[in-house]
């Protein structure tokens, strides 16, 4: 887990979600080594030296927006009910948890989608460990789980599973 200061984790939630999302909009623009700090600190309405208090460098932030983002990920992950066998309910719920998180990160999902192309030797290692990762465990769990079910369900003659 990346270091930050405590200090960042105690302030009220609107501010540490206005750094949090300054952040990753301009990580979802530019890639790590051309985002500016600047930019984040602008769109924040924070000083550099407050970024630089919470986080102790670009790569620390970086990196603490993976762990954060796929946090949040995470969380959608352990709402979804994945007993439902209806591939609508279950498309609609996840639906629905993905514009929640939306609405308060808007750009998570753009994130981590554009921090699996980073190039930058800083942190390129340790996003395809950590994005890799989370997409290896869960996406297998949300949507083969209904698919290997699929057969016995409608055609069970037709499933190598033994689900049934």
């Amino acid at each position: 887990m990346t270091v930050i200061n405590p200090s960042f984790d105690k302030l009220k939630a609107e501010k540490k979600e206005l750094i949090i999302n300054a952040a990753i909009k301009e990580f979802v623009q530019s890639e790590f080594d051309k985002a500016s700090t600047t930019d984040i600190v602008r769109e924040a309405n924070i000083s550099k030296g407050s970024l630089f208090n919470y986080f102790n460098n670009k790569k620390e932030l970086y990196l603490y927006l993976i762990e954060y983002s796929i946090q949040i990920i995470e969380s959608l992950y352990e709402q979804f009910d994945l007993n439902e066998k209806d591939i609508f309910k279950r498309i609609e719920n996840i639906g629905l948890q993905k514009l929640h998180i939306h609405q308060k990160f808007p750009l998570v999902f753009d994130f981590l989608a554009t921090s699996i192309h980073e190039e930058s030797i800083e942190v390129k290692v340790t996003i395809k460990h950590k994005v890799n990762t989370i997409y290896a465990q869960q996406l297998p769990i949300i949507v083969f789980q209904y698919f290997q079910c699929f057969p016995c369900t409608y055609t069970p003659y037709l499933c190598n599973y033994s689900c049934s």
